[in-house]
């Protein structure tokens, strides 16, 4: 690369584990000038909170340097540290083995120590069977018959060939399985991003990869059972065969934890399965059960920087919806707080803390915090919009005149409200539900009394029954309960009580 931008180079440090310091640090040659040069660079960098090239200049150089030379240092030490991790992970990685076993073979091979190059082999292909690496299997295989061949080993072929190419056969079915099990996850997991739900409304699978889905002895290994399942109850959340693709969720843990061995390499299947799990659970009721995968998935110790941002975002997205649901909004704005101190340790390039924001505010305003609430949306509201965000704008608009409402700030409701119809109609999205929600809010800053304010609300209630078919408004319903915030004001309580006793009324 002809360029390290500074910024790259620091989070590439703070993504290191304390471990795979430890071996940079030790593997790294030392040499008398750039030696120091660059580990004091990365020593520098190490001990920084926060990016700051002018002073890391100063540190290394103690003077402006001239020329490409800090740029040149940066780059060597970039290079360096991805060297130092791939040696790492070699060494901490249980599924490379066989690859690092098959680099072995190749180095005795061109120096003709074919004895050894066959005792590599063996490790080499138990290792690729363990950990189901088929292309590494192949390789393997491979080189059983080139040793033979070099040797001219004709007892070895004779007696083994037929073995090997049996061997072979059965493993090039096992990847292409696989490989279709692949394809048939992502072909779902792509119409699910696209929201086909409106589209797909049938009872089973039918693509031409339908068979797959349809039982799962036709997954020929571990890693394919694994995407049957991973498919199958992807494509039944899209369906919205809850119940099912909470089964099956079930079924899919228990494949994933009876093979733990595969875990100790890859925990984003397993952290993925209980995620859905989560979500599965919560959407057919079963509350204690999302406790219980909650603290699973709380528990787990991540492998890579990225299971770890996964765990903090899934664990604290559904904790939050948890919460909400059941109007635990204290035992949330608590959590919160361990959210927001928890991401303090992310890379802001790889991990979007904004993404918590409409959270914050709906936490919030459950606890009655509305100036905290407000600043929240705010925050969220500034940030750059995209497709997938647009279903909640218009959400944060009946936020935002809610929390003013709260806050008494009539003089603001009429030409917030006017701004907020301008956005959605610009938008196409500006529909009866919102029309009739904004004309309670202009209504309610007119009103002399509570009780003809009360009377307001308890007509905004009757006519929220028309919109309990509308797939549009409950989705936007799901992510905050306008009708307990209805009740709240007809029953004279606050929004968490409303929404505890409209759970408890279900229930």
């Amino acid at each position: 690369m002809a360029k390290t931008p500074s910024d790259n180079l620091f989070y590439l440090i703070k993504a290191m584990s304390p471990a795979e310091k430890r071996h940079f640090r030790l593997s790294v040659p030392h040499k008398p000038d750039s030696g120091l040069k660059y580990r004091l660079l990365f020593d520098t960098m190490d001990a920084m909170t926060a990016p700051d090239e002018a002073r890391v200049r100063l540190q290394v150089y103690g003077e402006e340097p001239r020329g490409n030379k800090f740029p040149e240092l940066k780059r060597y030490l970039y290079d360096l540290i991805l060297k130092s991790l791939v040696s790492f992970d070699e060494q901490s990685a249980p599924d490379r083995r066989s690859r690092h076993h098959l680099d072995g073979v190749e180095a005795l091979f061109r120096r003709g120590m074919y004895d050894d190059c066959a005792q590599l082999l063996q490790r080499a292909a138990r290792s690729a069977r363990y950990y189901e690496d088929f292309a590494g299997l192949l390789n393997v295989l491979n080189w059983e018959k080139k040793l033979a061949y070099t040797q001219m080993d004709a007892d070895f072929l004779h007696r083994y060939l037929e073995k090997i190419h049996a061997e072979e056969e059965h493993t090039l079915r096992q990847l292409q399985n696989e490989q279709a099990y692949r394809k048939a996850f992502f072909e779902i997991y792509r119409l699910v991003k696209e929201d086909a739900r409106q589209q797909v409304r049938v009872e089973s699978p039918v693509s031409p990869d339908a068979i797959l889905l349809a039982d799962p002895e036709s997954a020929l290994s571990h890693k394919a059972r694994v995407l049957h399942y991973r498919t199958l109850t992807l494509y039944q959340y899209m369906v919205q065969q809850y119940d099912p693709f909470r089964e099956n969720g079930v079924k899919l843990l228990q494949l994933l934890e009876s093979q733990p061995h595969f875990l100790h390499k890859d925990l984003s299947d397993y952290i993925a399965t209980l995620s859905n799990l989560i979500l599965a659970c919560g959407l057919t009721g079963q509350f204690t059960e999302v406790e219980r995968y909650l603290v699973k998935l709380k528990q787990l110790r991540p492998i890579t920087e990225d299971d770890r941002q996964k765990i903090h975002r899934q664990y604290f997205t559904n904790k939050f919806v948890l919460c909400m649901y059941t109007g635990r909004f204290r035992e949330a704005y608590a959590e919160m707080q361990q959210c927001k101190e928890a991401t303090k340790r992310f890379s802001p390039q790889s991990y979007g803390t904004a993404s918590f924001y409409f959270q914050y505010t709906c936490i919030c305003l459950g606890c009655g915090e509305y100036r905290e609430a407000l600043d929240y949306l705010n925050q969220w509201q500034n940030q750059p919009r995209s497709v997938e965000r647009e279903d909640l704008q218009s959400l944060g608009r009946i936020l935002q005149l809610i929390l003013h409402y709260e806050l008494n700030n009539t003089l603001l409701l009429d030409s917030l409200q006017r701004s907020a119809a301008r956005f959605l109609r610009k938008k196409n999205r500006y529909s009866a539900f919102e029309k009739r929600f904004f004309r309670l809010i202009h209504q309610l800053t007119a009103a002399q009394s509570e009780q003809e304010a009360r009377e307001l609300f308890l007509g905004m209630q009757a006519d929220m029954h028309q919109w309990k078919t509308d797939t549009g408004v409950q989705a936007l319903l799901q992510t905050f309960d306008l009708e307990a915030w209805i009740d709240s004001h007809i029953s004279s309580i606050a929004y968490a009580e409303a929404v505890v006793a409209k759970r408890n009324a279900v229930e």
